[in-house]
C-alpha cells in the first residue's frame, strides 16, 4: 500500500528502504538511538539531552473502533490522548481530512506546559476500515525535527482483515452522525447507544429503549386505549407470538401507564418478557428481559400482580432510566445558534375584591452562538412586569470555549468573569438537546436545554 507521511499537516508517498517494525497496525521505523517501552496499549520511544534539558517522545497507540468518520474520531482521541494527560491551552488542527490507500487521516498541534516550560503536542488520526489509530509526539525543543520527519515519512498503515461475520441480535451499533459521542459507558455498568429511533440501555440480558416521541403514541384517551395504540406503534411490529398481553395504570394527578407481556423476538427468535411503561412527561420506555424474572430483579416488583394502591414509588427505578439519555459532548459538535426560551404568566386578582388585576410577565431567551476557532458569543433578554409597564434587560459575552473534559464547556466570559458549565447531549429523533449547568452554583440541579436553531 501507499506509504503515509505527516511533517506540518502535509501528507505524500515514498519509498522507504530501513528496517521496519509493527505495533498493531503501524508499519514503520523506529527513530536511531531512541529508548523504546512498550505497554499494554501503546509503544513508545523517546529521546532526553540532559545538558539541553530538552526532549521528545512519540507514542504508537492501539487501534480501536471507529466511531464513524475522521472527525468524530479525531475529537474523541484528542480528548482522550491530548486533553486528559496533557491540558493543552489551545489547539490547531488540518482544515481539512487528507486521504490515502481508504484511510483518512487529520491532524492537530496543541501546546501545553511541562516541568515549568513549554511544550508542543502533535496528534496525527488515522481513521479506515472501520478501525481508528492514532500517534502522538510531544517536544520541548525543535532539535527532533529530523528524526520525527524520517519517523513519519516510514510510516505505513496495515489494512485490518475483515471480521467474521456476526450473528445477528437485537442490539444495533450506535448510529452513524457527525457527533463524536453516541456511546455513554456508565459506571454502575449500564450502556447507552444512539439509535435511529430510540436511545437503547443494555446491562447483561437486560435492555431498555428510550423511545423518541412518536405520532399517535400520546393522546387523550383511557389508559387502556391509549397503552394498546403505543403497543401497536412501537412494540408489536419487532415481535411475533404475543401472549398474556395485559395493561395496568393508576388514577393519580401524574398517571403511570403499563402494558406488558411475552412474545418473540423477530430478529434474534428469543422469547423475552416485555413491559412497556409512560408516566408524566416520561415519554414510552419498553423494557425487555429474556424473562420475568429478571425484570423482578432489576426493578423489584411484578408489573403483573403490583397493587397500585399500596406503594406507587416503586415506579421510580422506572422513571430514573431516563437519566441515561446522556452523552459526552465535543468541542466540534457544538457549531451553530443553540437558544432556550422561557414564558411565565401570572393572572393576578385582588385579595379583597377578587376583581380582576392584570396579568404579569416573565419571559427569557439565552442564545450561545459558537463558531469556528472555538470562538463564541452568548446573549441573555430577560422581559419581565405587569401588560403594559414591562421592562427589559440583556447583556451580552464573547470569547474563547474550551472543552475540559467530556461533561464540561468553559467560556472565558460570561457576563462578569470566566465560567464552566456542566453538559451533555439529550437525544430526541433526528437532533439533539445540549443541557447546561453552572457548576458553581448547581442549585437544584436542574440544567438548563437549549435547541439549536434552524
Amino acid at each position: 500500500m501507499k506509504k503515509i507521511i505527516f511533517c506540518c499537516f502535509c501528507l505524500s508517498t515514498i519509498t522507504s528502504i530501513a528496517q521496519k517494525q509493527t505495533y498493531d497496525l503501524v508499519i514503520y521505523t523506529p527513530p536511531a538511538g531512541w529508548k523504546k517501552e512498550e505497554k499494554s496499549n501503546l509503544t513508545a520511544y523517546s529521546m532526553t539531552d540532559n545538558e539541553k534539558n530538552s526532549w521528545c517522545q512519540i507514542f504508537i497507540v492501539k487501534s480501536t473502533v471507529s466511531k464513524g468518520s475522521i472527525g468524530a474520531d479525531f475529537e474523541s482521541e484528542w480528548q482522550e490522548l491530548a486533553v486528559k494527560n496533557y491540558h493543552p491551552s489551545e489547539m490547531s488542527q488540518s482544515d481539512k481530512a487528507e486521504e490515502a490507500d481508504g484511510w483518512k487521516i487529520k491532524s492537530g498541534v496543541g501546546k501545553f506546559v511541562f516541568n515549568k516550560s513549554d511544550a508542543n503536542i502533535i496528534l496525527t488520526t488515522f481513521s479506515g476500515y472501520g478501525r481508528c489509530v492514532s500517534i502522538v509526539a510531544i517536544t520541548n525543543s525543535g532539535d527532533y525535527s529530523s528524526a520525527t520527519k524520517k519517523f513519519w515519512e516510514s510510516i505505513d498503515l496495515v489494512k485490518p482483515s475483515a471480521t467474521t461475520p456476526v450473528t445477528p441480535t437485537a442490539t444495533d451499533p450506535a448510529v452513524n452522525n457527525h457527533f463524536a459521542f453516541n456511546t455513554t459507558h456508565f459506571d454502575d455498568g449500564w450502556t447507552s447507544t444512539v439509535q435511529e429511533n430510540w436511545v437503547e440501555l443494555t446491562k447483561g440480558s437486560m435492555k431498555v429503549l428510550l423511545h423518541y416521541p412518536k405520532e399517535g403514541t400520546v393522546f387523550a384517551a383511557d389508559p387502556g386505549p391509549l397503552t394498546d395504540a403505543a403497543w401497536n406503534i412501537l412494540v408489536a411490529p419487532r415481535y411475533s407470538n404475543l401472549q398474556n398481553y395485559k395493561t395496568a395504570y393508576i388514577t393519580t394527578y401524574d398517571r403511570p401507564y403499563l402494558g406488558m407481556g411475552y412474545a418473540t423476538e423477530n430478529v434474534t427468535g428469543k422469547n423475552v418478557f416485555i413491559v412497556l411503561f409512560r408516566q408524566g412527561q416520561t415519554g414510552w420506555l419498553e423494557f425487555i428481559a429474556p424473562d420475568k424474572n429478571s425484570f423482578l430483579q432489576q426493578y423489584k416488583f411484578d408489573p403483573e400482580t403490583i397493587q397500585w394502591d399500596s406503594n406507587s414509588d416503586l415506579l421510580i427505578p422506572l422513571i430514573n432510566m431516563t437519566n441515561y439519555n446522556r452523552f459526552s459532548v465535543a468541542a466540534s459538535d457544538l457549531t451553530g445558534k443553540w437558544t432556550s426560551d422561557f414564558t411565565g404568566i401570572q393572572q393576578l386578582y385582588n385579595v379583597y375584591t377578587g376583581q380582576y388585576a392584570g396579568m404579569n410577565i416573565n419571559q427569557s431567551n439565552e442564545e450561545f452562538v459558537f463558531t469556528t476557532g472555538n470562538s463564541y458569543n452568548w446573549k441573555l433578554l430577560v422581559v419581565n412586569g405587569t401588560v403594559g409597564n414591562t421592562k427589559y434587560a440583556e447583556v451580552k459575552s464573547a470569547g474563547q470555549f474550551s472543552v475540559p473534559n467530556n461533561w464540561q464547556i468553559h467560556f472565558s466570559r460570561i457576563e462578569t468573569g470566566p465560567r464552566t458549565f456542566h453538559a451533555f447531549w439529550s437525544c430526541i429523533k433526528g437532533a439533539r438537546i445540549l443541557n447546561l449547568l453552572d457548576a458553581n452554583t448547581t442549585g437544584a440541579g436542574i440544567y438548563t436545554k437549549y435547541g439549536l436553531a434552524r
